[in-house]
């Protein structure tokens, strides 16, 4: 009798049958083969149903996210413009909180009936003094550039005229400018120096 020496069998899907002396069945061989397969075939639609369902949970996670982010978004948007409304509506309260004390005093003034000339004079300076004060805490700056070098951001020429001061030094100041911080209210209506 001759011995076979029978060599591993290699199949498709990594399943391996030794077969020892006597020769295997063909068609034990295919049932085999046939169970591996739909074993691997069975593990594989599992695998690929959980990623399915990690990547449905995945995504209706960034959906709620994403969502909440908008609403987020929206509710900022909002309260932004009710501020900026709000600093609309009140944004000269401390102006006019300052100038109702000026109205007072000219209220005072206008029912001043006494006739005395110098009493009155003196109402109306310490009026002008409230005035001011009111103007300068609101943080009005009065522009009297008279002697100084003319600037057309701060100042409007009117005219020039011949004078012995430097050319382009302001002669006279018709009327006065105001400013608040760097933003020109009213520019100096001015004479600048030839």
């Amino acid at each position: 009798m001759t011995e076979q020496v029978n060599k591993p069998q290699e199949t498709t899907g990594d399943v391996v049958q030794e077969t020892q002396g006597t020769q295997g069945n063909p068609i034990e061989h295919e049932d085999v083969l046939a169970e591996d397969l739909v074993e691997t075939s069975l593990s594989a639609d599992d695998a690929t149903e959980n990623q399915l369902s990690a990547l449905e949970e995945e995504n209706a996670r960034l959906k709620d996210q994403l969502l909440r982010t908008v609403a987020e978004m929206d509710n900022v948007r909002r309260r932004a413009a009710e501020d900026v409304s709000k600093a609309h509506k009140f944004s000269i309260e401390k102006f006019a909180e300052n100038m109702v004390p000026v109205q007072d005093s000219l209220e005072k003034a206008l029912q001043d009936n006494s006739g005395d000339v110098q009493t009155l004079r003196e109402g109306v300076e310490l009026t002008f003094k409230q005035l001011t004060s009111a103007l300068e805490k609101s943080g009005v700056v009065e522009l009297n550039p008279k002697g100084e070098k003319f600037d057309p951001h701060f100042h409007q020429a009117i005219s020039m005229v011949p004078s012995d001061l430097e050319s382009g030094l302001v002669v006279d100041v018709l009327q006065k400018g105001f400013k608040i911080a760097d933003r020109v209210l009213r520019p100096a209506l001015v004479i600048v120096a030839q």
